[in-house]
């Protein structure tokens, strides 16, 4: 058997793994029923969601996919600078605040893009930075620091 889009095939069989992973990490959880979940629920049915989504992208990836084509080179240079992202997030969210935090991944991150623009990361940035503020400070409540320390006075 001959796999005719890589790309799609190996994108199928990370949604069935990861989707497997959250179903067996979440039956050591109370999963309930849809009318009264416990903890474990959410993972659970996200994870079967995820398996069903792969399981259509990997048999695409095995059948469906019109002509043949190549495998897709992984590109480390991008990875290793969102990841350098997401690290430096965590080490400056209490010194200088979500906003600022939140501001820099964005833009650190998008620079991992070969269609890497000033003005489009710069507004991306700023629309994000919004929005998490209004998600995670507003909405949902979380305690995290909004303004950097040297301007609330903590160290």
């Amino acid at each position: 058997m001959r796999i005719r889009h890589p790309k799609d095939f190996l994108t199928g069989v990370m949604f069935v793994s990861f989707g497997s992973a959250a179903m067996v990490l979440s039956l050591g959880l109370t999963i309930g029923t849809a009318a009264k979940m416990g903890p474990g629920y959410f993972p659970f049915v996200l994870g079967a969601f995820l398996v069903m989504l792969g399981s259509v992208i990997l048999l695409r990836g095995l059948f469906w996919a019109k002509g043949l084509h190549g495998w897709p080179v992984l590109q480390l240079k991008p990875v290793a600078i969102v990841l350098v992202s997401v690290i430096l997030f965590s080490r400056i969210l209490r010194p200088l605040g979500l906003p600022l935090s939140t501001a820099l991944l964005v833009l650190l991150a998008s620079t991992a893009s070969h269609e890497f623009r000033w003005k489009e990361a710069l507004l991306n940035a700023a629309v994000l930075t919004v929005v998490v503020l209004a998600v995670f400070v507003y909405f949902l409540e979380f305690q995290l620091p909004i303004w950097p320390s040297f301007l609330s006075g903590r160290i």
